[in-house]
């Protein structure tokens, strides 16, 4: 059975444009979507008396969020299979425990009632560092971002192990949308290696950037082997991560990047890479998930 995509709704009208956005990634993967809307009024519902028998005012207003986003869902595509469901918890809870049977989580980059300074919301960033199963995909960054208009997927190659889940995931949805592949490996010369002679610097160099694009090739080997249908550009680029990762970011439909996932630890796994993108990116930021 095919595992559905999940996202998470508030009723928002950014909540609602992620909906869209799940939907074309549900129907590229040819599975499911599945709408989850997260409250809470069922725990305190007996706190405090009804009045005769009128229905709470906040079960309407959750039955209405989900109904409203299964209808948009429906109408953006007819032939993806749409289910909603209120759950009784709170948001985090409820997506992070959705991720043990999904393809993926998406969420919006805020919320409801957020405000419009926050460059990311609670929820979003808090699933996307503890989601440890399946991948969690931010819907953020412009229009045209957001519709697919540039025909490329980026994934930032770090070290290992983190790396290896980030580029099969990567590959998948190259594939799924028919676009190019760009790779990207950044590299510094470190600030401990001081060489005298130029001509000595310059050698250097570029044995750091060799190593860089060893690396690289090293690392999509195998995945390149199980799609070889997708058009990869691979790119060493010397400097900080996050930066050319950004950078990237402004012409790419996806960022993908990699999160490691330490056994045990349930606090926040991101590292300074994934915060960035997460922050900052351009383009909508999917971050997988890596066991260590």
């Amino acid at each position: 059975m095919d595992l559905p995509v999940v996202v998470g709704v508030d009723g928002s009208e950014p909540s609602l444009q992620t909906v869209d956005w799940a939907v074309d990634e549900a129907a590229r993967h040819g599975v499911p979507l599945r709408l989850i809307y997260a409250s809470l009024w069922e725990r305190y519902a007996g706190t405090s008396p009804l009045s005769g028998t009128a229905r709470p005012s906040e079960e309407i207003m959750a039955e209405q969020i989900i109904a409203s986003g299964v209808e948009r869902a429906r109408r953006r595509n007819a032939d993806v299979k749409v289910s909603g469901e209120v759950v009784p918890d709170d948001a985090v809870s409820a997506l992070l425990q959705a991720g043990h049977e999904a393809s993926v989580l998406v969420t919006g980059s805020r919320g409801r009632g957020e405000l419009t300074e926050l460059l990311l919301g609670p929820v979003s960033l808090t699933v996307a560092a503890r989601a440890g199963v399946c991948p969690v995909i931010v819907v953020r960054g412009s229009e045209p971002n957001r519709q697919g208009d540039f025909q490329r997927v980026v994934v930032g190659v770090g070290d290992s192990p983190e790396r290896l889940a980030a580029v099969r995931f990567a590959f998948r949805e190259a594939e799924a949308r028919g676009c190019p592949l760009h790779a990207v490996r950044a590299w510094r010369f470190p600030a401990h290696e001081h060489v005298e002679h130029p001509f000595a610097a310059d050698d250097a160099e570029r044995v750091h950037e060799q190593q860089a694009s060893t690396e690289l090739t090293d690392a999509l080997r195998e995945a390149l082997e199980e799609h070889p249908r997708v058009q990869v550009h691979a790119q060493t680029i010397e400097g900080s991560a996050h930066r050319a990762l950004l950078h990237a970011s402004a012409e790419a439909d996806l960022l993908v990047v990699g999160a490691l996932r330490r056994h045990g630890d349930f606090g926040l796994q991101l590292g300074r890479v994934a915060h960035a993108a997460l922050h900052h990116a351009h383009c909508p930021v999917a971050v997988v998930p890596q066991q260590a």
